[in-house]
């Protein structure tokens, strides 16, 4: 080559087809470890524990089960949440599994009911226990007026 020769070189330039401005990768983000698809019309998604501790955790399952919860099948999922992984070996096989826990689901009028279910049982605990300890302020014979406080108070410092 001499110097009078010019290297010819074929360049795109950045308004080219191959590049397109339009199209943005995804930023980064940290990896949330219990990401799960959107769950189809009229259904809710919990993960469910299969293990702790590195030991299968079946009680816990087989309550979940009992409870209503159905366990999620890789291929009932869209196709862009394909790459999920799923329990390889035994009557699990194809479960959606992420780190010691499972993918369920239930109709979200079920969870809805159990919801309400728990909160009228909290009520009903925090009532007894009201009612235990103004029973038992009242045991000396003296009127005692019982007034629970439910808030909290956080300070820094000296008060």
């Amino acid at each position: 080559m001499t110097t009078n020769e010019k290297k010819v070189t074929n360049r795109n330039s950045r308004e080219s087809e191959a590049h397109d401005n339009n199209l943005r990768s995804k930023p980064w983000r940290p990896v949330r470890s219990l990401e799960a698809p959107p769950p189809p019309p009229g259904m809710t998604y919990r993960w469910i524990r299969s293990a702790m501790l590195g030991e299968e955790d079946r009680s816990n399952v087989s309550r979940r089960i009992r409870e209503g919860w159905e366990l999620v099948k890789l291929e009932e999922l869209p196709a862009e949440w394909q790459h999920m992984s799923t329990v390889e070996v035994g009557k699990s096989t194809g479960i959606i599994n992420n780190e010691g826990l499972i993918l369920g689901k239930m109709p979200t009028e079920m969870v809805e009911q159990r919801n309400a279910y728990y909160q009228q049982k909290n009520v009903d605990q925090v009532e007894a226990l009201d009612n235990t300890v103004f029973n038992d302020s009242r045991k000396d014979g003296r009127y005692v007026k019982y007034d629970p406080q439910r808030d909290t108070k956080v300070t820094f410092g000296k008060q």
